[in-house]
């Protein structure tokens, strides 16, 4: 089986960079079968903007712009889709955001022509095959993620509002918190566990939960 690792943040030594190698690392334990390709938003350039070509495709009015379906063809090419981000205003980046932005379009990840909001009936929705694993890494104690609710907005928005939306199913949800009290490997380790079991969750999703 097949990922697609999504990394979005500027500095290729961050701790977001040294999660997603150790994801990519538990991969290839797992098994000779598995693979993986990283997708790094910054360093490949990817444009976040959504233009008028953009629009135009979500308006079934044009076709998507060619860097659009090439990343819909990585996604396509992957059973399962992993997020390494880091937790910006209580969100994902502004880059990443952009990339699902332009990637999910209208037509690729879901159909909504024949879609009856008042009835909330008639929606295609297109990614049901796919597998997301999210792996968010926070800046604040899990304790002030909880306290205000701040957790549970980001599943509402990002987990139901995105994928549910597509009908790709949330594997694993994971808030990574580093520590001022242990080393980074604590969290690095976490992250090649997760990768070691991404297709084992697959086969057997576990509920969305905090590390």
């Amino acid at each position: 089986m097949h990922a697609l690792i999504v990394i979005s943040h500027p500095h290729p030594e961050s701790l977001t960079h040294s999660t997603a190698r150790k994801i990519a690392e538990g991969i290839s334990a797992s098994g000779t079968e598995h693979s993986f390709e990283i997708a790094d938003l910054n360093a490949e350039g990817f444009d976040p903007r959504f233009s008028a070509a953009d629009l135009a495709a979500h308006l079934r009015q044009g076709p998507p712009p060619a860097d659009v379906s090439r990343e819909q063809s990585r996604v396509d090419r992957a059973d399962a889709l992993v997020l390494v981000y880091p937790v910006y205003w209580w969100s994902m980046p502004g880059l990443l955001k952009g990339w699902i932005d332009r990637v999910f379009a209208n037509g690729w990840a879901y159909d909504d022509s024949a879609y009856d909001e008042g009835a909330d009936t008639g929606l295609v929705k297109k990614l049901g095959r796919l597998r997301v694993h999210l792996v968010a890494i926070g800046g604040a104690s899990l304790g002030t993620y909880t306290r205000h609710g701040y957790l549970g907005a980001m599943r509402t928005q990002i987990d139901h509002g995105i994928f549910d939306y597509c009908g790709a199913q949330v594997a694993a949800s994971e808030l990574l918190i580093p520590s001022a009290t242990e080393p980074a490997e604590r969290q690095l380790e976490t992250a090649r566990a997760l990768g070691r079991h991404l297709f084992a969750r697959d086969r057997h999703p576990d509920r969305p939960k905090a590390v």
